[in-house]
């Protein structure tokens, strides 16, 4: 008898933790739209109120109608047009007006809502720039263009329409019952009763189209990730002859997001549909209750013409409040998306007292650090290592050997679980960011050129550098004569990626920014592993300058850019299993010395 209870009681465990889930994700939501709307607060109440203004000008016009037909008229054939003039002037005033206020409520509702999005645009770009590397390894880049794009999108379709149509709906339902019960109340009555089917049809409609609505989301976000995977990824797909295979997933995810939108639209015609046929019917019904009253007596015509433009009126804005659920549901789902996102932090904190460094020298230590990914297992067991200002050291070993993790520490894109890496004696995680940006530059195997000119590429490395100092970077790792070359010079457009650039002239564009920047410790992660041998030639004398006179850690698996080194650490399983100058490594007849070896072997096959 006791596992039953056991189950049960686990079971209303997850149910309540999926509960407390998914108040602190509401709770979470709600604090990004109070935050997002506290500064245009003034602005949206003053909207709030040209909504009502809108709203009663509207309400009047039928009520203007009644007093027409039933005062003005008879007081016309009398010989008295005053009434007839001021029910028409009353009647056209209140048009006017109606359309002004909503006019401007168009107008004030859409700064509100592009202010908001502004905001929240900035915040969400600015917010994934501050989020640390390992954020970006596990969250594709698909995902945040989604956030940025569509899920933003969803929210500015509410916002730019949707909650004034919300509450100009709501206040137009309102206003409208009240007037027909004050005018007429056994007319406002049916149109009472007639409200029970059109809340029940919404309500059916709004249950079905939130489940609809969150697969036609889950849908459009699954369409976008795989298109910017594969057009990220589209080297890889056409060098493996996949365009078949990619075209018939892609074309799988496309057909779900049509069969969607068509279940999306059906689910809309339907609830049309019965909106249509009971706002007819109850106009069809005030009319007949009021046409057999008044010919008995018990109605005027002017109040019976009244209750049916109200009855007419009252079903519209219904229609509007039922579409309104769908971009709420979709901007709920947005909203929470954007929120989780906002709510990330980063792994790598600021420093709560940062310490300056302002002249680095580039002596490195690693005191007893322990690393590894997230929670996952430990990669980097007890290091301890030094490093002198000067010195330039290599680190080779296997794939997978802990030599990129390394490389990651010394650059702060990860912190060490225990022990410290320290930079002229402060460790990393006191000093000033802007000073350790500028202490410290790691250039990849991958050189990613941005989208502008050459110039504007190299002066990544230092924003302010006039363009003879540009010139000089260039000129002092061999780049100059190729840029000189280029039909605008420095001012050449690299293009998206450096399209126009072999991997070699990229990574020489990417030497120049990093010798501009200057810094005291100069991190190379595999920056000659995607290069010919002509264009590692090419490179090679670029890398010496750059290189020369400060501190530098190279990771290689081409033992040509490791035998210029002071010094050489063999990592083995993220320990440092050998350490010595080149010349010394290859005496020992370790690791490296097999290492060595190989390269020789290589070097007479291809000569």
């Amino acid at each position: 008898m006791s596992a039953p209870v056991s189950t049960v009681t686990a079971e209303g465990s997850d149910d309540a933790t999926s509960a407390a889930e998914s108040r602190r994700i509401r709770r979470r939501s709600l604090g990004l739209l109070r935050s997002l709307l506290r500064p245009v607060a003034g602005a949206a109440w003053a909207t709030a109120a040209l909504v009502v203004g809108a709203q009663l000008a509207a309400v009047a016009g039928p009520a203007l109608v009644a007093y027409g037909i039933d005062q003005a008229l008879p007081a016309l054939t009398d010989g008295d047009a005053g009434p007839i003039t001021l029910a028409t002037a009353a009647y056209l005033a209140a048009a006017l007006l109606g359309g002004l206020l909503t006019a401007a409520t168009v107008r004030a509702s859409a700064r509100v809502s592009q202010t908001m999005l502004l905001d929240l645009r900035r915040r969400v770009f600015r917010h994934t720039q501050r989020l640390s590397l390992e954020f970006h390894e596990k969250y594709t880049s698909g995902r945040i263009i989604s956030r940025q794009t569509s899920d933003v999108d969803a929210l500015r379709e509410l916002l730019d329409g949707g909650v004034t149509t919300l509450a100009s709906g709501v206040l137009a339902m309102v206003f409208t019952a009240v007037s027909l019960v004050l005018l007429d109340w056994r007319s406002g009555l049916v149109l009472l009763i007639a409200v029970v089917p059109g809340v029940v049809l919404t309500r059916w409609f709004q249950v079905r189209s939130q489940v609809q609505y969150r697969k036609q989301r889950t849908a459009a976000a699954r369409l976008i990730v795989r298109f910017v995977e594969t057009m990220t990824g589209i080297r890889a797909v056409q060098a493996f002859r996949r365009e078949p295979q990619v075209r018939g997933v892609y074309g799988e995810l496309a057909e779900d997001y049509r069969d969607t939108n068509a279940r999306s639209i059906r689910l809309n015609g339907v609830f049309d549909t019965g909106l249509t046929l009971i706002g007819n019917v109850t106009v069809a019904a005030v009319l007949l209750v009021g046409g057999l009253r008044a010919l008995e007596g018990g109605i005027e015509v002017g109040v019976l013409v009244a209750a049916v433009l109200y009855a007419r009126r009252f079903f519209n804005p219904l229609q509007q409040i039922g579409m309104f659920y769908n971009s709420f549901q979709s901007a709920t789902a947005a909203l929470e998306k954007l929120a989780s996102l906002l709510a990330e932090e980063p792994t790598v904190p600021e420093p709560v007292h940062p310490q300056r460094l302002a002249q680095a020298r580039g002596d490195v230590r690693f005191d007893d650090v322990e690393f590894g990914y997230g929670t996952g297992p430990t990669v980097l067991p007890h290091v301890d290592l030094h490093i002198p200002a000067g010195q330039s050291i290599a680190l080779v070993g296997e794939t997978g050997a802990g030599k990129s993790t390394i490389a990651k520490l010394l650059a702060r894109f990860y912190d060490v679980r225990e022990g410290a890496v320290r930079l002229d004696g402060l460790d990393l995680r006191d000093i000033e960011p802007a000073d350790l940006r500028r202490a410290v530059v790691m250039v990849t195997q991958e050189a990613y050129l941005f989208s502008g000119s050459i110039s504007a590429n190299i002066a990544l490395g230092k924003p302010e550098a006039t363009p003879a100092e540009i010139e000089a970077a260039a000129r002092a790792v061999g780049v100059h004569d190729l840029v000189a070359a280029m039909p605008d010079g420095y001012d050449t457009e690299a293009d998206k990626r450096g399209v126009r650039l072999s991997a070699g002239q990229r990574q020489l564009v990417s030497f120049a920014r990093a010798f501009l920047a200057d810094p005291a410790l100069l991190i190379l992660d595999e920056a000659t592993s995607s290069l010919d041998l002509p264009g590692e030639a090419l490179v090679q004398v670029g890398l010496q300058t750059l290189l020369a006179d400060r501190t530098s850690v190279v990771i290689a698996h081409r033992l040509s850019t490791v035998m210029g080194s002071d010094r050489v650490l063999v990592i083995e399983d993220g320990r440092i299993i050998e350490d010595g100058s080149p010349t010394e490594l290859v005496a020992a007849g370790g690791r490296f010395a097999d290492l060595h070896a190989d390269w020789q072997r290589s070097l007479r096959r291809t000569a």
